[in-house]
């Protein structure tokens, strides 16, 4: 499309920001039957992102006012840039020039509780704001990503449209949902990248016992990441791992993983769950053990000096059956990840129940089906989990995952049992098989912990013989 025939058809949305995310999202928005509006900071990005996309509907803006005059009414307007000032910055450039009913999208990884003041601050001036959580990568942002949008519901229904065509489809559907109120999208796009951080612990985990407990070099690991990711370990970051251990180095020949640094680095979305979790009372035990882990790795320095200093048992080749081990891995990574996902979705759920969102836990496990990170078969069980039982307290509570489990602990402590004897570290395996254990126990030892507070601070407990006497108080001492 020339010019002169874009800029006398308006267009039905609009982009800020032309980074890697932005401009794939306004890609993936025309190919669809979009003309988009394009505004980026450097405005020379804007020139060569139309020039790059001469026959596509993109109207290429240099300022904000003549950005929003491109736009039909009521705008839809998202933002692809970074978290935090950049947000509210762009934000006050932009209010004076809305109309009452526009809609501004934030699809960054804002915090919700930004989000939450954002949304209000909006609403109080006629104008509506969305936050969505954008899941996917580059890939998915220009092939259809996983969308968690939250705001008003009428906000909503207007960009459904755009919204569903741009999603990842599976056969449950386009990876979309409205979520809930203001900060709803972000809060669950927060949980989603916490999930995200246990999973990709979880099988760090199972590859360092395979590694070190079996000696396997990394072609072997490829080929049993393939045979998993054909069963019920069916998922993105499977297959990932697969490619990943098949991928060699030019410079040495040698697997380029066996090369990378084992520095993990980390964003704020995975904090930011953990310390959502603690505010709230709900343990995640298996997410907060990968977040550990990164912040371990990190200690590189440390670690090397501790490595000559602090003794462990000797790191020796199991002399077990192989395949039952690889088994036994293979279900202890499967009854974890079950556990890392029941901890998220409760803190999904509690934070719903919380600030009165009426989340569907069982439609946050349809829409990351597809595009998100997390993507993966495990995600149906889930979906109909929810689905029997929108009350579902935890997932382990659910029929199918409580015979799963229950029919392959033994491999699961097995694993555990194998790495801890080598001493290979295993902190979310580990963390995980002891939040099943103190989910399922009818007895945990916080009587004597409510004991202890009582007797250096008074802080009272409950007796099980006369629950009707509620808290009481004794003087421990004669």
């Amino acid at each position: 499309m020339s010019t002169d025939e874009a800029k006398a058809k308006q267009a039905q949305f609009g982009m800020i920001g032309l980074a890697v995310m932005g401009r794939n999202l306004a890609l993936n928005v025309e190919s669809h039957g979009f003309p988009v509006a394009v505004w980026n900071l450097e405005t020379d990005w804007v020139d060569a992102f139309v020039g790059e996309n001469p026959e596509k509907q993109f109207i290429g803006t240099k300022t904000f006012e003549e950005f929003v005059a491109a736009l039909e009414r009521p705008r839809r307007i998202m933002m692809m840039i970074k978290a935090g000032v950049p947000v509210d910055l762009t934000l006050e450039k932009l209010k004076p020039l809305l109309d009452p009913g526009d809609i501004v999208i934030d699809g960054g990884n804002s915090f919700y509780k930004d989000t939450q003041r954002r949304e209000a601050d909006l609403r109080a001036a006629g104008l509506r704001f969305v936050g969505c959580g954008v899941s996917g990568g580059e890939e998915g942002a220009r092939n259809g990503p996983s969308l968690m949008p939250g705001g008003a519901r009428e906000a909503y229904d207007h960009l459904s449209p755009i919204l569903e065509a741009i999603a990842a489809k599976t056969d449950s559907g386009p990876c979309v949902t409205y979520v809930g109120p203001d900060g709803a999208g972000h809060f669950v796009k927060m949980v989603h990248n916490g999930i995200e951080y246990g999973d990709m612990q979880l099988i760090a985990e199972a590859y360092d016992i395979l590694r070190n407990a079996l000696g396997l070099e990394a072609s072997e690991l490829a080929g049993i990441f393939d045979e998993w990711n054909r069963g019920l370990l069916n998922s993105f970051l499977i297959e990932i791992t697969a490619r990943i251990f098949r991928f060699r180095d030019e410079e040495t020949d040698r697997p380029l993983v066996d090369v990378v640094l084992d520095k993990a680095e980390q964003k704020d979305t995975g904090k930011w769950t953990a310390l959502e979790a603690i505010g709230l009372g709900v343990p995640i035990p298996t997410i907060a053990s990968a977040i550990d882990a990164r912040f371990m790795s990190s200690m590189k320095d440390e670690r090397l000096v501790a490595s000559k200093k602090l003794k462990g048992p000797r790191k020796q080749r199991s002399r077990g059956d192989r395949k039952k081990l690889i088994q036994a891995v293979h279900d202890a990574l499967y009854a974890s990840k079950i556990c890392s996902y029941a901890q998220g979705m409760s803190v999904i759920g509690k934070g719903s129940q919380s600030h009165g969102w009426g989340i569907q836990l069982s439609e946050m496990a349809r829409i990351w089906k597809g595009g998100c990170i997390i993507r993966a078969q495990f995600l149906d069980p889930i979906m109909n989990a929810y689905r029997r039982s929108a009350e579902l307290a935890n997932l382990l509570l659910d029929d199918e995952f409580n015979r799963w489990i229950t029919s392959r602990q033994s491999n699961w402590r097995l694993a555990v049992k194998t790495a801890q004897g080598s001493g290979i570290p295993v902190p979310a395996i580990s963390a995980s098989l002891s939040y099943f254990d103190s989910y399922r126990a009818a007895q945990l030892p916080q009587n004597l912990t409510q004991a202890q507070r009582d007797y250096f601070g008074s802080h009272t407990y409950e007796r099980t013989d006369h629950p009707e006497r509620g808290h009481v108080h004794t003087d421990w001492v004669p």
